[in-house]
């Protein structure tokens, strides 16, 4: 048995089916009002695909692991942070069966391949969040090319997700959402693919305007600042000087477990292919 067999594994897909979708997915509900849209363009896709999405709060992951069709997303593997959801027991074992997670190393170090190319090679979908951290006020911080160069080097499409009013309802420094279940949605985008020649920094900054354009036409129904009028990112205690220029959020190493995108997401062959960040 290989070690991501259970990536695929039809016991480990029930299992998480009842945790997921039964246990997990009424509480979240319960605790915001959420709408989902956009999954009738999710209509023919099969694995293996890519989901993008922005990343202001603990609620992204859940929100879209628990609203993809399961059909097209049951084994959707979430990346989560090495060096926070897999040193200790009972937070692999709540990641793997919540969010069927696979690690993400930050520390810098190439491997020959990465998990996320492996299952992919396998057909199993993966969800990553390609600023690397959660953004301290809502700002959308620039696309690492981790997840457009895996795209391109497998011939696999992305899909592009906005989750909006997340960050309202639960920005960082909260467990929990805020009282009175504030509303957040979540907009499915079209499967993208990268045109001819096109590099991993090119079409990453595509997919960031994709989400872009998910996000701002939903925020303005709500009544929310639209994702590029935000204040840029900036941890508490740092100046916004400290910030790389151009770069809307702050993309350092978070603190506390984010999954992500980071450089390393992908130590492997993925982030060669014109991968200059």
């Amino acid at each position: 048995m290989s070690r991501t067999s259970r990536y695929s594994s039809p016991l480990h897909a029930a299992a998480r089916y009842v945790t997921q979708r039964l246990l997990l997915k009424p509480v979240a509900w319960s605790s915001v009002t959420m709408s989902v849209e956009g999954t009738e363009r999710l209509k023919g896709l099969k694995p293996p695909y890519v989901v993008v999405a922005n990343h202001s709060s603990h609620l992204d992951a859940t929100a879209i692991v628990c609203a993809i069709p399961w059909k097209v997303g049951g084994n959707l593997a979430t990346g989560a942070a090495a060096d926070y959801f897999f040193t200790k027991w009972h937070r692999k074992v709540f990641t793997a069966l919540l969010f069927n997670a696979f690690p993400i190393e930050r520390s810098g170090v190439r491997n020959k391949k990465s998990v996320a190319a492996t299952l992919l090679s396998e057909n199993v979908p993966i969800l990553l969040f390609p600023e690397g951290t959660r953004s301290y006020t809502g700002a959308m911080a620039t696309f690492k090319p981790g997840a457009a160069a895996l795209s391109i080097n497998q011939g696999i499409p992305v899909v592009p997700v906005a989750v909006v009013g997340a960050h309202e309802a639960m920005p960082r420094g909260r467990s929990w959402p805020k009282p009175g279940r504030p509303p957040v949605r979540l907009v499915f985008g079209a499967p993208m693919e990268a045109e001819p020649g096109e590099t991993p920094v090119a079409f990453s900054a595509r997919l960031a305007q994709a989400v872009r354009d998910l996000f701002d036409p939903v925020a303005d129904e709500m009544g929310i600042l639209r994702i590029d009028d935000r204040p840029p990112s900036v941890k508490p205690g740092r100046s916004r000087d400290t910030l790389t220029p151009g770069s809307g959020a702050d993309s350092s190493t978070d603190d506390n477990g984010d999954a992500g995108d980071s450089q390393s997401i992908e130590n492997d062959d993925a982030t060669h292919s014109g991968d200059d960040q």
